[in-house]
């Protein structure tokens, strides 16, 4: 399902924008292999919303 979800998208975003980030022309994929998946216990969505957006980091 994972590997479907990414597939798709990154054909998704590559028709929509090419290859829109220096890193991605030089890497050639837009996913790594590897995801993450976790419960959230029935959490509000504004504190999901939250511990996503202190999990980005600069690049």
């Amino acid at each position: 399902l994972v590997a479907s979800l990414k597939g798709v998208s990154s054909r998704m975003l590559r028709q929509q924008f090419g290859d829109f980030h220096p890193w991605l022309k030089r890497r050639g994929v837009l996913w790594s292999p590897s995801y993450f998946a976790a419960s959230c216990g029935g959490a509000p969505i504004e504190i999901l919303r939250k511990y996503i957006e202190g999990q980005q980091s600069p690049h």
